[in-house]
């Protein structure tokens, strides 16, 4: 018998999300099939790929990160490096050392890090807080107030912070609102209608509804994101059709897999090598599992799923 495919169609697609301006800008979203069915419907936008880079610079980095950064010495420079590495779609900024029970530092020593930054790139911007509640109300509206006209991504606001997150970076500032919850479907939806309710373009909205390291209780991301795009294209629910985006690296470099030193783990081999494998394989499965986005560090990791996207696309 011939095979005849019968295309599952839907309604409703995922909302068109535009970061950064000019050439260079890149748009998530669009999609109106399942991660990669593109024996349905063409893809409308493939994923994309952000170099996640910190103010703290390179401590802390694995070998092969700091092999890649060798000779630039200050954060514009890093920057570069990052918007020119091979695959890199977008830079995402990680303001971790913000962190009051980290390095501490201060809102003005971090905005001039964000002008720096912002002044290096051609390519768009994501900026990510230090994930401290508290201090990311206070930092990332004076983010988006400095970034004013640049388009960016603010990641990411809480329901705990969305007031002062939401307000300053989606009305004020006009920056793209990156609404972050813990892996559930219904704390992500809720946060985006609250986000909406402040007065926030649905399509000024992008998630991040978490992960986890591949092996780490990752079946609960999985789920939670097959459940996210099954509801907002087969129910055509508005509040769960923003495009999902993921910072994967600061999950898959600060397991024991990624930290543990040869000379402590001789049996699980190289260091550098065990990182860029958590980081690929857990890249590729938020990729399958939904997200539009996923932000890494190493530059082989970046590589490798750029690749990966356009082979599947």
């Amino acid at each position: 018998m011939p095979f005849n495919q019968k295309p599952q169609k839907f309604n409703a697609q995922i909302n068109t999300v535009t970061i950064g301006s000019g050439e260079k800008a890149v748009t998530l979203g669009g999609g109106s099939t399942f991660p990669f069915y593109t024996f349905d419907a063409p893809a409308e936008n493939a994923p994309k790929v952000g170099v996640e880079i910190t103010d703290m610079g390179l401590e802390g980095m694995s070998a092969g990160i700091k092999a890649y950064y060798d000779g630039a010495a200050t954060m514009g420079e890093i920057a570069k490096k990052a918007s020119e590495m091979e695959g890199a779609d977008f830079v995402a900024l990680y303001l971790e050392g913000g962190d009051p029970n980290g390095a501490d530092k201060s809102v003005d020593e971090l905005i001039a890090i964000v002008n720096e930054v912002a002044a290096a790139v051609d390519c768009p911007l994501v900026v990510e807080g230090c994930k401290n509640v508290e201090k990311d109300a206070e930092l990332l509206p004076k983010v988006a107030e400095a970034l004013q006209g640049k388009n960016v991504l603010i990641l990411a606001e809480k329901e705990e912070n969305y007031k002062a997150i939401g307000a300053a970076a989606g009305l004020a500032y006009n920056q793209i609102v990156g609404a972050e919850s813990a892996v559930d479907i219904n704390l992500a939806k809720q946060l985006n209608v609250v986000t909406t309710q402040l007065g926030v373009d649905a399509k000024k909205i992008v998630m991040n509804v978490g992960t986890a390291c591949a092996g780490y209780g990752y079946e609960y991301v999985a789920s939670t994101m097959d459940r996210i795009k099954g509801a907002a294209l087969s129910q055509n629910d508005a509040m769960l059709q923003m495009p999902i985006i993921t910072p994967v690296a600061s999950e898959t470099w600060s397991v024991k897999e990624a930290m543990a030193s040869e000379a402590d783990m001789p049996e699980w081999g190289p260091q550098d090598e065990r990182g860029i494998d958590m980081e690929i394989m857990t890249a590729a499965a938020d990729l399958a599992a939904g997200s539009d986005a996923v932000i890494l560090r190493h530059p082989q990791s970046v590589a490798t799923i750029s690749k990966m996207i356009k082979e599947l696309v």
